[in-house]
């Protein structure tokens, strides 16, 4: 029997540092649940059923921030982290690209907590290229090429995102190209981490994130501007990251932490001499 195409990334995750990965289960295991202080929540229920506005004030009323526009991109990170981190780093590290819905994506709201727990992917399937293994399984999208896998993970991303996004944009007035921008460089470092702990190539990383930034740009997301690499210690395997290309405005709703070391608003000077502290440091290192 062809084992779960998901199981390989499941492995690799295991040696990895950070490696945020939703729950995948099957709907039959999800319905057996018992979860009574939890609403489970499809990204079409959140936004079709009026829910992401409530839920959205919640949050920022129990937890903050009371900005509006780092509330928003905090927003996306406790929703969407955990599938885009699933998307790209199985991608880059596997060959093989879970195809998200607005259907399969779950987002379990705790009631008595007032936040969203871990988000659940149901019954994934996964675009793999001709030459898998797992090309024979049931749960498998077979594409002629990279170029048409990398198309239809896109495509995937933007309708399971698209309507969340737009509803955050009307309720938080946060801007839409704000919000894709943070989308489209959490997809890149999400590719640069990995292979940066693993001592791999981050140009060759960075070139495949960029692959797919491109399709989901072709696909419809928009941003004013996309993100850098930054080889702050280009001798040293771990020595690259990269500067988002949006501001996550994080500094609005906590003026005393001041920007992100990977903030744009930040000048390179500043960034070259903190991420330098990571190196001789690594505690301090993502």
């Amino acid at each position: 029997m062809t084992p779960d195409p998901l199981d390989a990334i499941r492995a690799v995750c295991a040696r990895l540092k950070f490696a945020p990965l939703p729950e995948l289960v099957d709907v039959e295991e999800l319905h057996r649940r018992p979860s009574p202080s939890a609403q489970s929540h499809s990204v079409t229920s959140l936004t079709a059923d009026g829910w992401l506005p409530v839920l959205f004030d919640k949050l920022r009323t129990e937890h903050g921030p009371g900005h509006r526009l780092p509330a928003a991109t905090n927003f996306l990170r406790v929703t969407l982290r955990e599938p885009i981190f699933l998307v790209a780093s199985s991608l880059y590290l596997t060959g093989r690209a879970p195809l998200l819905t607005p259907d399969t994506l779950r987002l379990p709201w705790d009631t008595a907590e007032a936040r969203f727990r871990t988000p659940i992917v149901v019954d994934a399937r996964t675009v793999v290229l001709p030459d898998d293994p797992a090309a024979e399984h049931p749960d498998t999208v077979v594409a002629r090429d990279e170029d048409e896998q990398l198309r239809l993970t896109a495509e995937g991303l933007y309708a399971t995102f698209a309507p969340l996004i737009e509803s955050l944009q009307a309720h938080s007035r946060a801007g839409t190209r704000t919000l894709w921008g943070w989308v489209l460089d959490t997809l890149h470092f999400y590719m640069l981490n990995p292979a940066r702990y693993l001592g791999r190539d981050a140009e060759q990383a960075w070139a495949l994130a960029s692959r797919l930034g491109d399709a989901m740009i072709d696909a419809g997301a928009l941003t004013r501007r996309r993100p850098r690499l930054f080889p702050f210690a280009p001798e040293d395997p771990r020595g690259t990251w990269a500067v988002r290309g949006t501001c996550c405005f994080d500094y609005k709703g906590d003026p005393e932490h001041g920007y992100c070391t990977t903030c744009p608003l930040k000048c390179d000077s500043e960034r070259q001499e903190a991420l330098s502290e990571w190196l001789r440091d690594p505690a301090l290192a993502p």
